[in-house]
């Protein structure tokens, strides 16, 4: 019987979408996590009576067909790049992008990612890394004598040494921005990094030509909203029961006809 298999679709598609809402509430302290939505399409038909086909010589046409489908797919779980809330944390090297752009990461196989993860610190030789060790793009170092160190909004890294009666300037922290952020593949540790779809990135100074601005002492929260999390997965839940109950109601068709015969 073809409900069968068209509920099973729905169960699988629905048991991904709790997948994918199950993700983001564990992500919902994930700094700069961006949150994941389900997205499903219909399957092929079966066109039992092919709408506007002629039902009788003198041009008459059928008005509306029978069309039979076959359940549903999921087409994508794109991710949702709109900005967290910033949260104050303080800390000189925690550093949080307001509006577009993503810090770039240069990874120990080469490769370059890309984060909205702003939790940086210092590592042994001074470089402003990750907490994972990867050193943020391009690479920054701190003198271990350096004191009041600043991060502006524009992204200019500066220090006072000793003896200096005026800061001094370190570096320059860019921001990249892509034509299709959804299309950016994550990779854990909060990276990303470049695909064909998301096209080459744009590197820029912030607060420049489209960029955001950099928030020194601020960290960018994921932007989960648990209410509609919540409801989402009760949704989903419910979807799921009713495609089970197609399934059970399937089976005992089934069995009557099966008692039929006999």
């Amino acid at each position: 019987m073809r409900a069968l298999h068209t509920a099973a679709t729905g169960m699988i598609a629905q048991e991904l979408n709790v997948q994918v809402i199950s993700n983001n509430i564990a992500n919902m302290r994930t700094t700069g996590y961006k949150r994941q939505r389900a997205e499903f399409q219909d399957l092929l038909y079966e066109h039992v009576r092919r709408v506007g086909s002629q039902t009788s010589d003198q041009g008459n046409m059928l008005p509306a067909g029978v069309e039979l489908g076959s359940g549903v797919k999921t087409v994508g779980t794109p991710r949702v790049m709109t900005q967290g809330p910033l949260s104050p944390t303080g800390k000189d090297f925690d550093v949080a992008i307001r509006g577009d752009g993503f810090f770039r990461i240069l990874l120990p196989d080469g490769r370059t990612a890309y984060t909205r993860d702003g939790a940086f610190e210092l590592d042994a030789q001074g470089r402003i890394v990750t907490n994972q060790g990867y050193v943020v793009q391009p690479g920054i170092t701190v003198p271990p004598n350096a004191s009041q160190i600043t991060i502006n909004a524009q992204g200019q890294v500066s220090v006072m040494l000793p003896g200096a009666t005026n800061a001094t300037q370190l570096g320059q922290i860019e921001l990249s921005m892509f034509i299709n952020k959804a299309g950016l593949q994550a990779i854990g540790d909060n990276l990303f990094i470049e695909t064909a779809a998301s096209g080459p990135p744009q590197n820029g100074t912030p607060g420049t030509e489209g960029f955001g601005t950099l928030e020194q002492g601020n960290l960018e929260q994921a932007n989960v909203e648990a209410v509609t999390e919540i409801s989402s997965l009760i949704a989903a839940q419910r979807a799921y029961e009713m495609n089970a109950k197609v399934i059970n109601a399937a089976d005992q068709m089934l069995s009557a006809a099966a008692n039929i015969i006999k």
